[in-house]
């Protein structure tokens, strides 16, 4: 098996369809098995999407686990060279995936790919490349700054080494995703992406930015004005910040 792929589902039927449509057309003659990891979703979104997919492999939560946990359920289960962790609301080129792996193939100490990704207007998202938010670089983006903090320097056109993958996409070579240990399931949403990126900068693993497009319609499985959701964001660079630059604290249970 050459490639796995995990989807996580959370209420975005219709939009989870779509980019399982995108998917088969960029695996076509790849070896790949794509799991569909549903959070408890409350718009029938697993009868729906078995009556079009059903050579995906549906793993059905009774409660809404997160992101880290429902895509360890899947990891664990997988049996792909490469992993890669897809956002439900996204649109993939064709070309991505053969192209992900042609390049993994040829760099043995591969962590992890991201790619060029779109917002829903067509602009370019600059969370396609980004820096390990250490103390200094988080304060300069509070003070709006984000330079740094986006690898701003980097060509959108040429590959490039960056630190942190977004998880909207991330491609992963297994055996480097196994070794630091999967995703922290301390985060429940947001911020995971950020510390798998560092512990495989950590284990002396490459993270690399490629040009191959993407279109992610941000936001549209969470609601970005909750108050719920600024809850959760936080929580997650706190939990990033005491684990890494504070470990001596155990504040964030």
């Amino acid at each position: 098996m050459k490639l796995s792929i995990i989807i996580v589902n959370y209420n975005v039927r219709d939009y989870v369809e779509r980019c399982l449509r995108s998917v088969y057309a960029a695996a076509d003659g790849i070896d790949v098995e794509i799991f569909l990891v549903d959070n408890a979703s409350s718009d029938g979104s697993v009868a729906w999407l078995r009556e079009r997919f059903p050579d995906v492999r549906y793993i059905e939560n009774s409660v809404n686990m997160g992101f880290s946990r429902a895509n360890n359920i899947a990891i664990r289960q997988a049996a792909g060279q490469y992993v890669l962790l897809l956002n439900p609301d996204t649109v993939i080129s064709p070309d991505v995936f053969r192209e992900c792996i042609r390049f993994a193939d040829e760099h043995p100490r591969l962590g992890a790919i991201g790619v060029r990704m779109h917002n829903e207007d067509g602009t370019l998202a600059p969370e396609s490349r980004r820096a390990v938010p250490t103390p200094w670089i988080a304060l300069t983006k509070y003070l709006g700054h984000s330079r740094r903090y986006y690898m701003s320097h980097l060509s959108w056109n040429e590959p490039a080494r960056i630190e942190v993958v977004s998880g909207a996409f991330c491609f992963l070579q297994h055996s480097a995703l196994t070794s630091v240990g999967l995703l922290d399931e301390d985060y429940f949403m947001y911020g995971e992406d950020i510390d798998l990126s560092y512990q495989l900068l950590r284990h002396g693993y490459e993270n690399w930015y490629l040009p191959l497009d993407i279109v992610h319609f941000k936001g549209r499985s969470t609601i970005k004005t909750s108050f719920r959701y600024a809850y959760v964001f936080y929580k997650a660079m706190l939990i990033f910040f005491v684990k890494h630059y504070l470990s001596f604290l155990h504040i964030y249970k």
